[in-house]
């Protein structure tokens, strides 16, 4: 006999947990408060019934779709849910004459695509006269940017809304509320510690999908005891993901401690254990983009002039992160940990923009030199603005000794380039530069 689970209607087929439990108002959804917060554009739109054709753009799972359905129950409109995988021409123009006739008899229609950056020019433009026309009020939903997936004659027409991957803070919540909620497990005692929570909220990275089918997988296949309640322990769940339960805390002691052996590794030219560090953050669910963007500040903190390559190493890693995403990214991390391991090292723009900071905060009023201040009216010229500014590709050296430095800190020095990498070539060419102003 086919087993049933408990959720099984009579076919014996299950409904997905994040199907039974999509929001059917803006109160049950969570997330995006940016958008549908008090006084937001979006949700005065809504709550006025003012809804024009809009693209929704963001990562999987952030309720694009479910967003689209509380709009149209909201605005009392049809909804047409229309897939750009399944669908062609024929189909558009189909649901365009019904949408056109049904305008005719006073009721709008929301027309919701799914996936609309996977439609051709051809079928893009297939929508054009409808929106203008008011037949339809299209609402699109993509992952990739709109700006170069969808025609720019449908995005003139549009609004887009860019939507954000929920935080850890609101898969907890949606989780919580799988747990409580009667078209969820409300109708059952589960037993799942708050910590196995967090776990599923770092493993999904922020889509609200991967976290509901994580725990319903974790539930159904959960401890029953005798008593009827189900257990989900921690193993059930490594097996429901695949991978171990790496848990930390983003915000916590151990996120500091990870990435700050990540950084000394790279600067102790490691790159074998900058590996090990990176590898431990990402299999326990750090955010790709957050060690980018360390990435990105290590490149001119201790590599610098030494390999100006480097910032554009990490640059373009934190953008093929924006792009993959996990886990196909991890493979660009480390590609840019290595580089910026075994690259030649200098401090000297983290010490020289230390040394002008103190400067800066302790000198704030230093006048700028008459010679490089910019004499752009009668007044400023009277004044002497620009008087005896040098223009140095008048020289034949590029070059001029002409004060830019305020007089208090004439002769300070806060760049001093190490002979590490390329930055030897800048130590030449600065030394060069000083002795030749000497001559003038």
């Amino acid at each position: 006999m086919e087993q049933l689970s408990l959720f099984s209607g009579e076919s014996g087929i299950e409904t997905p947990l994040a199907s039974r439990l999509r929001p059917q108002s803006l109160d049950d959804y969570i997330g995006q408060e940016h958008l549908l917060g008090n006084g937001k554009v979006l949700r005065q739109m809504i709550d006025k019934d003012m809804i024009s054709s809009m693209i929704f753009w963001g990562p999987p799972g952030v309720g694009k779709t479910t967003l689209a359905r509380i709009i149209a129950h909201m605005t009392q409109s049809s909804f047409i849910d229309f897939s750009a995988v399944t669908s062609g021409i024929k189909e558009i123009k189909d649901v365009m004459r019904q949408a056109e006739n049904d305008r005719m008899m006073g009721l709008k229609t929301i027309l919701f695509v799914d996936e609309i950056h996977r439609f051709n020019k051809a079928q893009q433009d297939a929508f054009l006269p409808y929106v203008e026309k008011g037949s339809i009020i299209l609402i699109g939903a993509t992952t990739e940017n709109p700006s170069f997936e969808i025609n720019s004659a449908l995005l003139s027409r549009c609004k887009v809304f860019v939507l954000q991957a929920l935080t850890e803070q609101d898969i907890v919540k949606l989780l919580h509320n799988a747990l409580t909620d009667k078209r969820g497990f409300g109708n059952s005692t589960i037993n799942i510690e708050e910590r196995l929570l967090k776990a599923i909220a770092v493993f999904s990275n922020g889509d609200a999908r991967t976290a509901l089918n994580t725990l319903d997988m974790a539930v159904l296949n959960g401890e029953i005891k005798p008593d009827g309640s189900i257990t989900v322990k921690e193993d059930i769940l490594e097996q429901c993901t695949g991978r171990k339960m790496l848990l930390y805390d983003r915000n916590g002691e151990e996120h500091y401690n990870l990435i700050s052996a990540l950084h000394k590794s790279m600067r102790n030219s490691d790159p074998d254990a900058a590996i090990y560090w990176l590898a431990r953050m990402l299999e326990a669910g750090e955010d790709p983009l957050y060690i980018a963007r360390r990435l990105v500040r290590f490149a001119s903190e201790d590599v610098g002039m030494a390999d100006s390559q480097a910032l554009q190493v990490a640059v373009s890693a934190y953008q093929a992160c924006h792009f993959n995403g996990m886990p196909e990214c991890d493979v660009n991390l480390t590609h840019a940990v290595v580089y910026l391991s075994m690259a030649p090292k200098s401090n000297a723009l983290y010490v020289g923009y230390g040394r002008a900071r103190e400067d800066a905060r302790h000198m704030l009023n230093e006048p700028v030199p008459l010679q490089i201040r910019n004499g752009v009216t009668e007044l400023m010229r009277e004044l002497h603005y620009g008087e005896g500014y040098q223009y140095a590709h008048d020289t034949l050296e590029k070059v001029t000794d002409m004060q830019c430095l305020p007089d208090s800190l004439q002769g300070k020095e806060y760049y001093a380039p190490t002979v590490q990498g390329a930055e030897a070539e800048m130590k030449k060419r600065l030394e060069q530069i000083k002795a030749y102003k000497k001559t003038l």
